[in-house]
C-alpha cells in the first residue's frame, strides 16, 4: 500500500484551522491528529491546542550528555592524575576528590549543553536537506497543513482541502 504526504497551502488561518478541526472530528477516515503537522511563519497556539503536545527527544539527549560528561569527566581526570609512575608523598591523595568534583560538574554542564545542541539540530532536521514537499510561501504569508496518509485516505483528504479553499496542493509518494 502506498503512503502519501500532501501539503495544502492556505492564505486564511481560519480555513486551515477548520481543516484541522474536521480531521479531529473524523471527516477523513483513517487519519489521526498524529499524522498532521503545520508550517507557518508565525505561531498559532489555537492549532497547537487542537493538535496536542508533541514529544521532543531533546531532553533525552541532554540527560545522555550530562551522564556522559559526568562519567567521562571523572574518569579522564582520575586517569590523568593517577599515572603509572606516580609516587604519593607526604600523605597527599593521588586523586584529590574536592577539586575533581568541581571539574566533573563542569564537564557535566559542558557535555549536557553540547548534546542538547546536537539533539536540537537532529530533531529539527537542520542537518538534512529540505524535504521535497516544502514551499517557500510558508515562510512568507501562507499556512501549510501537511498530512501523512495512506491510499484510502488520499482522495478524501484532497477533497477536504478543496472544500476549505486551499490555494495549492503539493504531494509526494513516501513509499
Amino acid at each position: 500500500m502506498k503512503k502519501y504526504r500532501i501539503m495544502g497551502l492556505f492564505s486564511n488561518f481560519r480555513e486551515a484551522f477548520r481543516v484541522v478541526e474536521d480531521i479531529k472530528g473524523g471527516k477523513v477516515s483513517g487519519l489521526k491528529l498524529d499524522d498532521v503537522s503545520t508550517m507557518s511563519p508565525i505561531e498559532h497556539p489555537e492549532i497547537d491546542e487542537v493538535l496536542g503536545a508533541r514529544p521532543s527527544p531533546v531532553p533525552k539527549f541532554t540527560l545522555t550528555g550530562a551522564l556522559f560528561g559526568m562519567t567521562f569527566g571523572f574518569l579522564f581526570l582520575a586517569s590523568a592524575q593517577a599515572t603509572f609512575l606516580v609516587q604519593p608523598q607526604g600523605g597527599k591523595p593521588v586523586i584529590p576528590l574536592p577539586s575533581n568534583i568541581v571539574l566533573t560538574y563542569e564537564m557535566l554542564i559542558l557535555f549536557g549543553v553540547l548534546f542538547t545542541l546536537a539533539g536540537f539540530l537532529i530533531s529539527a532536521r537542520m542537518l538534512t536537506k529540505r524535504p521535497a514537499i516544502y514551499s517557500e510561501k510558508v515562510g512568507i504569508d501562507q499556512i501549510g497543513i501537511v498530512l501523512e496518509l495512506d491510499e484510502k485516505s488520499y482522495e478524501p483528504a484532497k477533497a477536504l482541502f478543496k472544500s476549505h479553499g486551499v490555494l495549492e496542493i503539493r504531494e509526494e509518494v513516501v513509499k
